[in-house]
């Protein structure tokens, strides 16, 4: 599957929207991928994390996303490497384990999430998998918007490399003409 797909299915699904938006970042942008209304027909996002799989090298034992964006990208990375699929979710502001999680010592785990653009969220999910004591094989996901910011010392692999520009509030061209209002799309509300 070729980036050309991947941005053609996102299109096809309106989901690559244009506006204001606040970024679960803080930061603001004009556009939002918004991989939800991809995701929510199972047939497309079985296809799309296939692909993502087969970029995937390494051995993986687990793959863990954060909840909320991660949870559907890990269930179907999970049964495209045949591995375990787990969530992470905020406890107290941070990345936890619940539900009866866990990852084992030494297992080779896989974050996995929808959309990058700072990478906080799995910059996070990684370190929890560290804490664990297992070893952090990379990240990936279906769209990376981080701009080549993410800080992540592993591969980072995706289908799809997006450049959308994000501004600090303070510095938004959309705030200072102050037309359209700022709206919240993302998961942490």
């Amino acid at each position: 599957m070729t980036e050309k797909d991947v941005l053609k299915i996102f299109k096809s699904e309106k989901a690559l929207l244009t506006g204001h938006f606040l970024l679960s970042s803080g930061l603001h942008s004009s556009n939002y991928m918004q991989c939800a209304l991809v995701l929510q027909k199972p047939w497309v996002a079985e296809k799309l994390c296939k692909a993502l799989a087969k970029k995937v090298k390494g051995k993986v034992d687990v793959v863990i996303g954060p909840s909320l964006g991660g949870v559907i990208v890990s269930y179907e990375m999970g049964r495209a490497l045949k591995v375990r699929s787990i969530f992470a979710e905020r406890v107290d502001g941070m990345m936890s384990l619940r539900r009866g999680f866990s990852i084992g010592k030494n297992e080779k785990a896989l974050v996995v999430e929808d959309v990058v653009t700072t990478g906080k969220s799995s910059r996070e999910v990684s370190e929890l998998v560290k804490q664990q004591g297992a070893k952090l094989v990379g990240v990936a996901c279906i769209v990376d918007r981080n701009e080549g910011n993410s800080g992540f010392d592993v591969p980072l692999y995706s289908l799809l490399k997006m450049d959308i520009k994000t501004y600090e509030p303070a510095l938004c061209p959309i705030c200072r003409e102050g037309k359209i209002p700022a709206i919240k799309p993302g998961s942490r509300l």
